[in-house]
């Protein structure tokens, strides 16, 4: 008898846990789709975008930078001596610059961003969530979907594509130097063969991919944020979720993009 009660509560709460994960991302994508239809509408906060701009982008920038540079670096000094062995170290320069631009440089970018940008906007609209301050907004006529979560997603949308072809840059460089200096590779070699290995489809897809990852840091920053409960404790559940859900989220869409890209683009 007790063991038939603990079977049907794990059934009950597995139930649970599945509709609460309907119900969230039903919500999660009508913000979204909120969100997105604000655009196109008057007032346009051009001001609280440009800051948006500016804490998002700017301010990652370094961040971004380092991490891209020292990824590049370690992925040529890993792959560069592996590859010695087979008598293919010529073809550091394609790895990397692949490795690169289509996954890694997207990838990494919006984890930093995630964990910097993502976290930052759930605790700032979570503390104004939890003091009231947007219930002040309503009570004022002023719509906070379109003043918060549009011109976070707008400055999202903009500003990582842009660290990332910043990052990408970066980590090339960064496996260059590793190349010239550990490898003993030429200098002009690595530049030729780098750019002779990029194609139009790489640079797409590693463009495409930051844009999908910027809906998803700031819808589930923004989400999150919003619906934040319980005071200051609420606040810290609410941005340690954002940073695991993004980049959860990240990961997923990542793999599906991927799978999507090699139908169009490989099979022909």
């Amino acid at each position: 008898m007790a063991k038939t009660r603990f079977i049907s509560a794990i059934r009950l709460n597995e139930s649970n846990l599945i509709y609460q994960g309907i119900i969230h991302t039903y919500r999660l994508s009508l913000l979204f789709v909120t969100s997105v239809r604000y655009i196109f509408q008057r007032p346009v906060y051009f001001k609280a975008i440009i800051d948006q701009m500016e804490q998002i982008g700017v301010r990652s920038l370094s961040i971004v930078l380092l991490t891209c540079f020292f990824t590049g670096m370690v992925l040529a000094l890993q792959t560069g001596y592996q590859i010695a062995r087979f008598g293919a170290k010529v073809y550091i320069g394609v790895v990397v610059a692949l490795s690169i631009v289509r996954e890694l440089g997207p990838v990494l970018t919006s984890l930093v961003v995630a964990g910097r940008v993502g976290a930052g906007i759930a605790a700032e609209l979570g503390s104004m969530q939890v003091t009231e301050q947007i219930d002040a907004m309503r009570a004022m006529g002023t719509n906070p979907v379109k003043k918060l979560v549009t011109t976070r997603l707008i400055a999202l949308v903009v500003m990582l594509p842009i660290l990332t072809i910043l990052g990408d840059l970066i980590g090339i460089v960064g496996g260059m130097i590793i190349s010239l200096y550990s490898l003993g590779l030429d200098y002009s070699f690595y530049k030729s063969s780098t750019v002779q290995a990029l194609a139009l489809q790489d640079v797409f897809t590693g463009l495409v991919k930051p844009v999908v990852f910027a809906t998803i840091i700031a819808t589930v920053g923004c989400y999150l944020g919003l619906n934040t409960s319980g005071g200051t404790q609420g606040v810290g559940k609410s941005t340690t979720l954002s940073v695991v859900t993004s980049s959860i989220l990240i990961f997923l869409f990542d793999f599906l993009l991927v799978k999507i890209f090699f139908l169009v683009f490989e099979v022909q």
